[in-house]
């Protein structure tokens, strides 16, 4: 996409694929609480006619273009029209009809606390989670949803939003996109992939399982991709590093994936999840819970693990 091919993207499309619903119409223009920082009453708007946005928080506005250089921090324009063409894979057509009023976003009043609710550290330790490591990567997320009060285990990604689990509950509050942890002080070499935050957390388990006594291994970074959809906006993080190991679903979905970041990094990719065959995902595996998988995924470059556990 050049320049002018991303302009014609209509910036109310854009903003839906990326999670944002406006909040009302006046006359011309669309109203959103701001993608870029976080308020109460709605004071982002955009143009429907010109496909322009004003951030009246900010006192920023522009184009698509623009948007993205506030999104993305960053000024660098090939950059920014790669992130939008990636982008652009998910965005479908959207109208509004507002003769309702009822049309606010359906997470509100958010608060993040420290994980301690025994709901939620009950459901972990069912899914066979250590709650000693998941009060260090996650957090306790109280929102209302039409009204009525909910809380969940949250996981921060790289935009600004979160993934939401409880017994009952898997979603996101967006934007949506990956998570990306690295280690401080240690050099870029090694990066392991997961589809998502369960199959990090059940990773950090059992790696503490298999080696109690040095519970210190983080000797590489982390990608969790919060959704097979978000390979493409993987890739610009893993250009970085010289191995990659992803330990995905053994499914159709998680083959796909291991085989577009295959063809981005050929000589650099991975496949372990051989070690885990039988399993559908590593928290299967971890709770010891076989199950017969309907359809054989493709075929992928296995590595057999040279010694007990991952092989990592």
């Amino acid at each position: 996409m050049n320049i002018q091919d991303v302009k014609q993207i209509k910036l109310t499309d854009y903003l839906q694929s990326l999670g944002y619903t406006p909040v009302k119409q006046q006359s011309k223009s669309l109203w959103y609480k701001s993608p870029l920082r976080e308020e109460v009453e709605a004071s982002f708007k955009v143009n429907t006619d010109r496909n322009l946005w004003y951030d009246y928080g900010l006192g920023k506005g522009g184009n698509i273009i623009a948007l993205a250089q506030e999104l993305y921090f960053s000024d660098h324009v090939p950059y920014l029209l790669r992130k939008i063409a990636e982008q652009a894979l998910h965005i479908r057509p959207v109208s509004f009809s507002f003769r309702r009023q009822s049309s606010e976003p359906s997470f509100q009043q958010l608060e993040v606390w420290e994980l301690a609710h025994p709901a939620l550290l009950r459901y972990l330790q069912e899914r066979g989670i250590n709650t000693a490591l998941v009060r260090l990567e996650c957090k306790e997320l109280h929102f209302s949803n039409n009204g009525k009060p909910y809380f969940a285990i949250s996981f921060p990604n790289v935009a600004g939003g979160y993934e939401v689990r409880n017994r009952f509950f898997k979603g996101c509050i967006a934007p949506k996109d990956i998570s990306h942890i690295r280690q401080r002080g240690e050099p870029r070499e090694k990066c392991l992939v997961f589809e998502g935050m369960m199959d990090y957390l059940s990773f950090l388990t059992l790696r503490m399982k298999n080696c109690p006594a040095t519970p210190n291994l983080d000797r590489q970074d982390y990608v969790i991709l919060n959704s097979v959809a978000n390979v493409s906006k993987a890739i610009d993080v893993l250009h970085g590093y010289e191995r990659i190991h992803c330990l995905l679903d053994n499914d159709e979905a998680g083959a796909r994936a291991y085989q577009e970041l295959r063809k981005e990094f050929p000589n650099r990719t991975r496949d372990f999840s051989h070690n885990y065959h039988g399993y559908k995902d590593l928290n299967d595996y971890l709770c010891g819970k076989r199950q017969n998988l309907a359809v054989n995924p493709p075929p992928r470059n296995i590595v057999k693990p040279k010694k007990k556990g991952l092989g990592l």
